[in-house]
């Protein structure tokens, strides 16, 4: 009687033109990663944001998240790549996003807006604008061409971004490895699960601040998963996520005298 290894190559090789090792695991790949031009923060993920993947960017307002996202907008859009913002919440700035370093001309903005036709506006569902976002997303991620794409649902109350199926996640993460696309979520709370595979925690420290002058931002930023969020050994209790600190300058401290 034939042995079980002898088994498997037997119904491998019947199946290999239909089905490519059939039995055989997917090996494991290795996500190349997009620089955000903060220094703690790829540090932090090993490298950058993964490319081909989602990364999740958390916190409560004036965290950080929005900053970040921009910066990473703009090494992209500098680097002449096109690149597009899905604004759920119609709260995308492009003057603050021109100040961050991201060059206007190669991002599409996408604005999710209430429809004022039949006079809907103050009787709209809360959840009609996520749809939108959630549409043009999947149409901007299937027809590819973009080297980053940020879906912005930092204003959507966290009770209506978990009610994203996990199955659209899942489709999302699919289009983004086929088109090689860094999809960066922003979000108040995690909503995309195991199918993003970096995930970014911000959390406000501290304004600096020349006396009377404000001059920037000391955020917080842990990773609770992506290439530096390992295990870890410890005996004095429990582990904590990696985590790091960042400094955001203000934008009019940035200005040049003419």
């Amino acid at each position: 009687m034939p042995s079980a290894h002898a088994l498997r190559l037997q119904i491998e090789h019947a199946l290999e033109r239909r089905f490519p090792a059939a039995l055989s695991p997917a090996p494991c790949r290795t996500l190349e990663t997009a620089a955000t031009g903060i220094g703690a923060v790829d540090d932090l993920l090993g490298g950058g944001l993964p490319i081909g993947a989602i990364s999740e960017i958390t916190g409560p307002e004036c965290s950080g998240r929005t900053t970040l996202a921009l910066a990473f907008l703009g090494r992209c859009t500098g680097a002449g790549q096109v690149c597009a913002w899905v604004d759920a919440g119609d709260a995308f700035d492009p003057e603050s996003a021109a100040a961050n370093g991201v060059c206007l001309k190669q991002l599409l903005w996408v604005r999710c807006k209430k429809d004022e036709r039949y006079g809907l506006q103050a009787k709209a569902k809360p959840w009609k604008k996520l749809d939108q976002a959630i549409r043009s997303t999947d149409l901007l991620l299937q027809a590819g061409g973009f080297s980053a794409i940020v879906l912005d649902l930092g204003s959507t109350a966290p009770e209506h971004a978990r009610r994203i199926p996990l199955a659209t996640w899942f489709r999302f993460r699919q289009a983004a490895r086929q088109t090689q696309c860094s999809l960066v979520v922003i979000t108040q709370s995690a909503c995309a699960q195991s199918s993003a595979d970096a995930a970014l925690a911000c959390t406000p420290m501290r304004a600096n601040a020349n006396g009377a002058v404000l001059n920037g931002f000391v955020y917080d930023v842990r990773s609770s998963r992506g290439a530096m969020a390992k295990p870890l050994l410890s005996v004095v209790g429990p582990r904590k996520p990696p985590m790091s600190t960042w400094t955001a300058c203000g934008a009019w401290d940035m200005e040049k005298p003419a």
